[in-house]
């Protein structure tokens, strides 16, 4: 009888979490639902027609799989830059994530100052929305100081160094290339790790200190706890940030894919071509998405 009370209580708890958690999206389903749902369906049927433009109307004219022909067997450039950003998106999200969780680690210590260093990094997550993003990206103070740091380095560049190095003796030449490019730009990397430090340090607070002193006392070493202990506890947040990070950096200003298909519709005004690319790429980044989400997933440890 005392199990089974215990059992209506969990799920009363359960049930109101749950409602919690719809009211808090309700005004994102809402909104979806009323402002995205009719131009995501209107896209969805340009990119079969043929769409011409005429003084204040337009007309469609159905012409099936054209658009998508066009996209990948006639357009020069739209197949290799899906390449490009795939590999890219995928170099990055790794180096975003591992650099995320390494920095929550250090931030979740104790040390004086916490909370304004934990501060400064979730700035990133400030300054990579809305208007602030614009500021950040066109920022003339931040293009003087690093032409600042390049003048008093008088041109000398570690990263160049190795390069140079590794360039000369052939080894992994395309490997270590991706590597520095990754380490050139640990800027943006930082830059867009904000949200995921602070989901990984939500995580690492609500592991019990009492499993760590066990594992001392068991004379378990600081690398196997968190082999052990640190990783299993919060290995479902690895899959949360890790499709944030790859939804988000398909959103990026500097994606090459993206500005082919603004420059497709505004430029040159082929909205048929242009919704053809647009949905081409968003059906490949949701089946990215839900394969590397299924790999990740099979690796995350639950509780009974």
């Amino acid at each position: 009888m005392m199990k089974k009370n215990q059992k209506i209580r969990l799920a009363g708890l359960e049930r109101k979490k749950a409602q919690a958690g719809y009211l808090f999206i309700a005004p994102f389903i809402i909104g979806f639902l009323l402002f995205m749902v009719k131009p995501l369906f209107q896209a969805l049927y340009m990119s079969f027609c043929d769409v011409q433009l005429g003084p204040g109307s337009f007309e469609t004219i159905w012409i099936g799989l054209e658009n998508y022909r066009f996209s990948f067997r006639v357009d020069p450039e739209y197949t290799r830059l899906l390449g490009e950003e795939f590999l890219r998106m995928f170099v990055y999200s790794i180096a975003i994530i591992v650099f995320s969780f390494f920095v929550s680690l250090i931030l979740n210590q104790e040390f004086k100052g916490r909370a304004l260093v934990r501060a400064v990094f979730f700035l990133p997550v400030i300054l990579s929305s809305g208007v602030m993003l614009g500021l950040e990206s066109n920022n003339a103070l931040i293009s003087e100081l690093q032409t600042m740091v390049e003048d008093t380095t008088k041109g000398v560049s570690i990263t160049d160094a190795l390069q140079t190095i590794l360039r000369t003796t052939g080894v992994g030449v395309r490997a270590y290339e991706t590597v520095f490019e990754v380490i050139d730009n640990i800027y943006d990397v930082a830059l867009a790790s904000g949200m995921q430090i602070i989901i990984f340090l939500s995580g690492l607070q609500t592991i019990p200190r009492s499993m760590y002193e066990a594992a001392d006392i068991e004379g378990s070493t600081a690398w196997e706890s968190l082999w052990k202990i640190t990783f299993p506890s919060i290995s479902g947040l690895f899959l949360v940030n890790w499709v944030y990070t790859v939804v988000d950096f398909c959103m990026r200003s500097d994606n090459g894919v993206i500005d082919k298909i603004q420059d497709i519709m505004i430029n040159k005004l082929k909205y048929g071509p242009s919704s053809a690319m647009a949905w081409a790429y968003f059906v490949l980044v949701a089946a990215y998405v839900a394969l590397s989400s299924f790999l990740i997933s099979r690796r995350v440890y639950h509780y009974d």
